[in-house]
């Protein structure tokens, strides 16, 4: 059957003069597209596209049309797209999906380094005299300086609780209101 297709489709091609239509190509779905003089504007060419099936209603929007052929369609490309050049675009579609999947399957290994590492949990051993050591040299009150610096934390820690029991604040005994619009304004 495909040899009389294909004779049937190089017939209608032909640009004969009693001709009202000329097929101009297909797509690689089945859809065949074509071109006939505009009956209000004889100088132009009208252009249209028919489905692979016998198309109802509700199958009008399963119609695919490759974005070579809706250029055509749309008169922003001169020729109509040749079919070497709808399987290289083909081609280039599933070439690049494979490449965005590549980039998702980086990105996610990616997403490991950018996690921030878990804290490893340290253990201090009792009786260490290292630690002993660390521990007294942090301790304010086994010197003299830690003397006075703990005198001068108290003493602000004191002057803190001080401020908060003498300071006022305006707003903590106010309590809303109930709202009553009153007479519009006319």
């Amino acid at each position: 059957m495909g040899a009389i297709r294909d004779l049937w489709l190089r017939w209608k091609m032909l640009r004969l003069p009693w001709r009202k239509r000329f097929l101009v190509g297909q797509d690689l779905y089945g859809n065949t597209f074509w071109e006939f003089r505009d009956q209000i504007n004889p100088g132009r060419w009208r252009r249209m596209v028919k489905g692979s099936r016998r198309a109802t209603l509700s199958s009008l929007s399963d119609v695919q049309i490759s974005p070579q052929w809706h250029q055509w369609l749309r008169y922003t490309r001169y020729d109509a797209p040749t079919m070497q050049e709808q399987a290289a675009d083909v081609q280039r579609q599933a070439q690049l999906k494979i490449g965005a999947r590549l980039a998702d399957e980086r990105w996610a290994a990616r997403a490991k380094y950018i996690e921030k590492p878990k804290p490893a949990a340290t253990v201090a051993l009792a009786g260490d005299p290292l630690l002993d050591r660390i521990d007294a040299q942090n301790d304010p009150t086994q010197s003299p300086q830690g003397e006075k610096m703990k005198n001068h934390i108290e003493s602000n820690e004191n002057q803190m609780r001080k401020a908060k029991e003498t300071a006022t604040n305006p707003g903590s005994t106010w309590t809303p209101e109930a709202w009553s619009p009153g007479a519009s304004k006319r």
